[in-house]
């Protein structure tokens, strides 16, 4: 219980390091969207020299220091729904940013949020599985979820805005789940000490997929508005999450009948995080203009 607390404990501190992230680069993303040339890819060139956009990324490092501890130290079933916990972060952040009072539409999602996730866990409970995945598993997951992302991409290329950041957001979700993976694979290494650390395959897989992921997010926030993505970035991620900690790591999930209040807890969350991307303090929306 005790490693259980720490790691997350160490998830909700991850997730406060991405909120100060997503502020700092949403607001870059947005201004970099009105002002970039047309180019393709010419707004990530532009964004390099945001020093917003910089403080931002480097806000993401802490987080990925935060949760590679909460991945050692608990199932990543576990982890990745309570790092959902990134926009009640949000809302705080952006409140002292606007020095601006969240309203009731706002607590009442906080709230919604907070109870659907705690009710959730609860009813999933996932235990602590293995630490260390077989090579011909990954192979076999790997290429699945590849092949999801691939078509989800394929899909997005073919919608309007709002759905495509819907769609992006979810390839997004499955980029940073599969993430965090490799990284609990990674991390178990470093028992064998850091030479181990830095010669296993998956700590070079966390930085391409890790690097993917972050671009594919940068895609995302530019398709549409944080009300089309972040629901499906948070619910994705959870979901895909808790399919690969049982899948890969052979954490156990309570099932059966419990699954209906498990999907009922899990849409709290989803109704939850969509009205908060909705606030100003999230969205960025201040007097009409959307960062």
């Amino acid at each position: 219980m005790l490693l259980l607390a720490v790691s997350v404990f160490l998830a909700l501190l991850a997730a406060l390091a991405n909120a100060a992230a997503s502020v700092l680069q949403r607001r870059a993303a947005a201004t970099e969207r009105v002002t970039s040339s047309g180019r393709r890819f010419s707004w990530l060139t532009h964004l390099l020299h945001r020093p917003v956009w910089m403080w931002g990324s480097a806000m993401l490092v802490f987080s990925g220091i935060f949760q590679a501890g909460a991945l050692a130290t608990g199932p990543l079933a576990v982890v990745q729904p309570v790092m959902a916990t990134e926009l009640l972060f949000t809302l705080v952040v952006g409140s002292v940013f606007f020095h601006r009072r969240p309203d009731a539409r706002a607590w009442w999602a906080f709230l919604s949020m907070v109870t659907g996730l705690a009710v959730f866990l609860i009813l999933v409970h996932p235990s602590v599985g293995t630490t260390r995945v077989p090579v011909g598993r990954w192979v076999t997951v790997g290429a699945v979820v590849l092949a999801a992302v691939i078509g989800l991409l394929v899909l997005a290329a073919r919608l309007p805005s709002s759905p495509r950041a819907t769609v992006l957001g979810t390839a997004t979700a499955f980029g940073f789940s599969g993430t965090a993976a490799l990284m609990k694979d990674a991390v178990a290494r470093l028992s064998d000490g850091l030479v181990a650390l830095l010669t296993a395959w998956q700590t070079y897989g966390v930085a391409v997929v890790g690097l993917a992921s972050f671009l594919l997010l940068q895609m995302t926030l530019r398709a549409g508005t944080l009300v089309a993505s972040q629901p499906a970035l948070t619910l994705g991620d959870s979901l895909m999450s808790l399919v690969l900690g049982a899948v890969l790591f052979d954490e156990h999930l309570r099932l059966g009948w419990l699954i209906f209040p498990e999907l009922g807890a899990l849409a709290l969350v989803g109704l939850g995080s969509l009205q908060l991307a909705r606030t100003p303090e999230v969205s960025g929306d201040q007097q009409g203009q959307v960062w």
